[in-house]
Formats: C-alpha cells, sequence, structure tokens
C-alpha cells in the first residue's frame, strides 16, 4: 500500500452523512484509488508534455 493520501477523518465524516458506515479495510481501498487516479493524470500529463497536472488530466 502506497502512503496514505486522504484524510481519514474526513473520508469517514463524509461515510457517515450519507447513512453509512466504514469497514476497517476500506480506507486502504479508497487510498488505493486516489493513487491509481493520481498516477494516471501524471502519465496523461508526461504524454503531453507537460509537467503541470491539470483538471482535463483526471
Amino acid at each position: 500500500m502506497a502512503d496514505m493520501l486522504i484524510v481519514s477523518s474526513k473520508v469517514k465524516a463524509h461515510i457517515k452523512s450519507q447513512g453509512c458506515a466504514t469497514s476497517a479495510d476500506a480506507l486502504g481501498a479508497i487510498n488505493d484509488k486516489v493513487v491509481a487516479m493520481l498516477n494516471e493524470a501524471c502519465g496523461r500529463c508526461q504524454k503531453n508534455k507537460r509537467a503541470t497536472v491539470k483538471p482535463q488530466d483526471v
């Protein structure tokens, strides 16, 4: 697993506000998705010969 990029308390609060509970391993899976999304955005950015990630890269 990569370093935690998400704020666990904020994620838990959002999930709770939707009437759901957060399982013990949910935060790790959510973080993994965020890391994958960021890696894809960086790849797209580099493919377009830019150094700045823009909204269209996400």
